[in-house]
């Protein structure tokens, strides 16, 4: 474990060999001329391709580099809360492994974070450039249906790049899903939420694991339960104590 860590950079890998090395190395890069303290905690989704033993070997040349692996195939959500659950940062960062989202870009959100206490990062400026008609045309379609039923005005509520106090994710419930509405349940908890464009890639390596379908429909039940929740959660503070 590393002392006083600033800023924890939480990843889910699900076969991913071809993105670990190169993903690593930008971040490094990155922050470097940050000069903070940080670990890169990465969790493997029980990958079939040659990840973990990557991992393995980032790990023994790094000490910030800390990685866990499931039993079993869990989801994408699974392995961003359980990264978060083991960060020791001070802040805590969620990026993908497949350099779509540019660590170029962290210090850009730690700059904003100074103005509130989760930054996400919105790619509809640049998805063009990464992305081809379908997919830009699914996020479109799945942002707009997000907003509407859970009333909010965020353009990019899939993005899963963001940069956030780690007291934010303190009283979060994990639920399947849950990583496409951090920012609402962010909100839902009574922190604030800014939103800055960030760059969009191409893949650099592998295939993705999401299409279409989980942009438009696979989050259709977790969509009202967030609704539900916006409705009914209630907060309150203690004023006093005795004893």
């Amino acid at each position: 474990m590393i002392e006083s860590v600033i800023l924890s950079i939480v990843v889910p890998c699900y076969n991913e060999e071809g993105n670990l090395i190169p993903l690593v190395t930008a971040i490094r890069e990155a922050l470097s001329p940050l000069q903070i303290a940080y670990e890169i905690v990465i969790v493997d989704d029980c990958s079939k391709d040659k990840s973990w033993e990557i991992l393995q070997k980032l790990g023994a040349e790094d000490s910030r580099i800390r990685a866990q692996r499931f039993v079993k195939n869990c989801g994408q959500s699974a392995a961003f809360w359980c990264g978060i659950q083991a960060a020791c940062g001070q802040y805590i960062a969620t990026i993908d492994a497949d350099l779509q989202n540019d660590p170029k870009d962290l210090p850009k959100f730690l700059e904003a974070l100074k103005d509130a206490d989760c930054v996400v990062g919105s790619r509809v400026a640049n998805r063009a450039k990464g992305d081809n008609w379908l997919r830009q045309l699914s996020s479109k379609i799945a942002n707009g249906i997000r907003n509407k039923i859970t009333h909010e005005n965020v353009t990019d509520s899939a993005c899963c790049y963001r940069v956030f106090k780690r007291e934010c994710a303190s009283n979060l419930k994990f639920f399947k899903g849950m990583h496409r509405f951090m920012a609402t349940l962010f909100k839902i908890e009574g922190y604030s939420v800014t939103e800055i464009p960030i760059s969009h890639h191409e893949r650099f390596a592998g295939k993705s694991n999401y299409g279409v379908w989980n942009r438009l429909f696979a989050s259709s039940y977790d969509l009202f339960a967030v609704r539900w929740m916006q409705k009914r959660m209630f907060h309150y503070q203690v004023k006093d104590r005795i004893n």
